[in-house]
């Protein structure tokens, strides 16, 4: 969900927005699940195509993002039923409350501003602050206690393996031999020891993002949606999924694909969708940035 920058970092822009309601192809009086709403950008698009019949459920880890949310959506019409939730928990969620099937799904699974923007979080070697990185602060484990209770073996072949970072070995012995371990100054600290300065940036980031996967389980939590929201979507209902690297977005295009081999959905779009070079100029962020859809048939 990443967006423009801004002093305000509650502001919120979403990546690709005319695309995503294209190819969601919003009904007025339908059911659409938005698994990552976060600051709400793409749903309040989505919401403002509803009418009176219409329903919108939101899923989001980040309870700060989702008060937000909730504020913004408060006394709307139709109502904004909001879960503090991940969204791989959609389906036994919605059994018990009635959602299904569903005339549409979105998942945008960046990082909003509010999370990258804020120090306190973790998400960005761009500033310091506590090496956190979760997406729920009240569950699980900090990126600091994973580094402490990971062999160095198994921390090098995270970083390969979330971060696809072929410095990962060096990378994982300085980060193991630090004196401490507890902030991002620390961690960019090890990193800076072992990397070349023309590709530091790079492999900050590539690490970085190895560890937010595993902190937050992500693509465990994306496997587990892939496999089980097929059934939960009306004939005719459309799923859109942006994803932000290669790990990503391959899950998403052999799921897809398997799906059309059974021929139980249809691909709405051969090649990923990319924003335009406008979009990016207005929004760096949105650059990695690629758009999957697919539509049921069955």
């Amino acid at each position: 969900m990443p967006t423009t920058d801004s002093q305000d970092n509650r502001s919120h822009v979403p990546v690709m927005v005319t695309e995503v309601l294209d190819w969601l192809n919003v009904q007025p009086a339908g059911t659409y699940f938005d698994g990552t709403i976060g600051l709400g950008g793409h749903a309040t698009a989505v919401h403002s195509l509803l009418n009176q019949q219409g329903k919108l459920i939101g899923f989001d880890l980040d309870e700060e993002a989702l008060e937000i949310t909730r504020t913004k959506f408060d006394a709307s019409s139709p109502p904004v039923v909001l879960h503090h939730n991940s969204y791989d928990k959609f389906p036994e969620v919605s059994f018990e409350s009635g959602y299904t099937p569903v005339n549409g799904m979105l998942l945008d699974l960046g990082l909003s501003s509010l999370q990258m923007d804020t120090p306190e979080r973790g998400f960005s070697y761009a500033a310091d602050g506590p090496l956190d990185m979760r997406f729920d602060k009240n569950s699980g484990i900090p990126a600091s206690e994973l580094i402490r209770i990971t062999a160095e073996s198994d921390l090098a072949d995270l970083i390969y393996k979330y971060g696809e970072e072929r410095r990962s070995r060096p990378i994982a012995r300085s980060i193991k031999h630090a004196k401490s371990m507890n902030s991002i100054a620390d961690l960019t600290e090890a990193i800076r020891r072992v990397t070349p300065p023309a590709h530091r940036n790079r492999s900050h980031a590539r690490v970085f993002q190895a560890l937010r996967i595993a902190v937050n389980h992500e693509l465990d939590n994306l496997i587990r949606f892939l496999k089980l929201f097929p059934e939960h979507m009306a004939i005719g209902g459309r799923i859109v999924i942006l994803s932000y690297h290669s790990l990503e977005d391959r899950l998403v295009k052999q799921r897809f694909k398997a799906l059309a081999a059974e021929k139980v959905y249809r691909i709405l779009t051969k090649k990923p969708v990319r924003p335009s070079a406008d979009e990016i100029a207005v929004n760096r962020r949105a650059r990695p940035a690629k758009l999957r859809a697919a539509e049921r048939l069955s």
